[in-house]
């Protein structure tokens, strides 16, 4: 088998580093030459020798600019020869923008997923893989020979769910009947009550909630959502469970975005006492906070490559 070797943007270098903390010197540690200039060009060279081998490049798309540096990473280990090449994206960006519900929308998570697309095929093709989707049919926007891999992050769920349960009965909730299917499918693994919210659309950035499809008074409340990003839509959620009577809130997400001063609004909010995410997305190891855990992915890729066979 070729030897695998282990890249990553800029971003995403803490990521690399704990993988191969697993993998230890049966993958090899990438390296690259990175410089900014002051025109705002950025330079890359690719110092190690990829050529005739597995390579796998780690880095999300959190934003237009690493989004360029991921495929220009990628272009430049198939310009080298590549045997194989596997992008592991634990955050895709754009993945909320889908499907165009007015004339004219963009949907740039099929333009994101295009623009992958047009890379030229090493000997062994191209792989993307991405971890927790906001919706599993991103997968079908990718074209030509890529393949695509959805990591499913069920088993970080289900053990943080335990966690933060203790022992203690729980429900299983989400923050709109959008994630129903999802957490439904999660409480029936763990064995325990579902809970979802009905929200009403007042306006083009007002909803309001209407009913809880669960009764979750003087219970444990967990609410898990694929991402959190600026917080309102789980604090207008847990205002509803806590409002219904929830004992004590606390929640599980994959990606912990927190754009802005997100988790300050939501630990301002008195209503959440735990939240745990993954260490998908780099903002998540920003925040200093007993409030927020955060637990790597870095078994689940490893785990994956463990699982292919030649």
């Amino acid at each position: 088998m070729p030897q695998k070797i282990i890249f990553a943007t800029q971003h995403y270098q803490y990521l690399k580093n704990k993988i191969l903390s697993i993998t230890g010197t049966t993958w090899e540690n990438g390296e690259l030459e990175i410089r900014d200039f002051p025109d705002g060009e950025h330079y890359h060279r690719i110092l190690s020798n990829v050529s005739n081998k597995e390579v796998i490049l780690i880095g999300g798309t959190i934003d237009d600019k690493a989004t360029l540096e991921l495929y220009d990473l990628a272009s430049g280990c198939i310009q080298l020869g590549a045997y194989s090449l596997t992008i592991i994206i634990p955050f895709f960006g754009y993945s909320t923008m889908e499907r165009a519900v007015k004339y004219g929308e963009i949907v740039k998570a099929k333009t994101r997923a295009v623009l992958f697309s047009s890379l030229p095929n090493t000997s062994r093709g191209n792989r993307i893989v991405m971890i927790d989707l906001h919706v599993d049919g991103i997968t079908w926007y990718f074209e030509n020979d890529v393949r695509p891999v959805h990591l499913y992050a069920k088993d970080f769920v289900k053990d943080a769910a335990m966690e933060l349960a203790a022992g203690k009965p729980f429900v299983l909730a989400s923050t709109d009947a959008g994630r129903a299917k999802w957490v439904e499918s999660l409480a029936n693994d763990l064995h325990v009550p579902a809970a979802f919210v009905f929200k009403r659309r007042i306006s083009g950035d007002e909803t309001a909630i209407t009913a809880i499809s669960a009764d979750v008074k003087d219970k444990t409340v967990i609410i898990y959502d694929d991402m959190i990003r600026t917080g309102g839509s789980l604090i207008h959620a847990a205002a509803s469970y806590h409002d219904a009577g929830a004992a004590e809130i606390c929640v599980i997400t994959t990606h912990g975005i927190f754009a802005g001063n997100g988790f300050e609004k939501i630990k301002q909010s008195g209503l959440i006492k735990k939240v745990i995410c993954t260490d998908t997305h780099p903002n998540a190891l920003t925040i200093n906070d007993d409030m927020l855990q955060v637990k790597s992915v870095d078994q689940l890729i490893v785990n994956y490559f463990n699982s292919q066979h030649p």
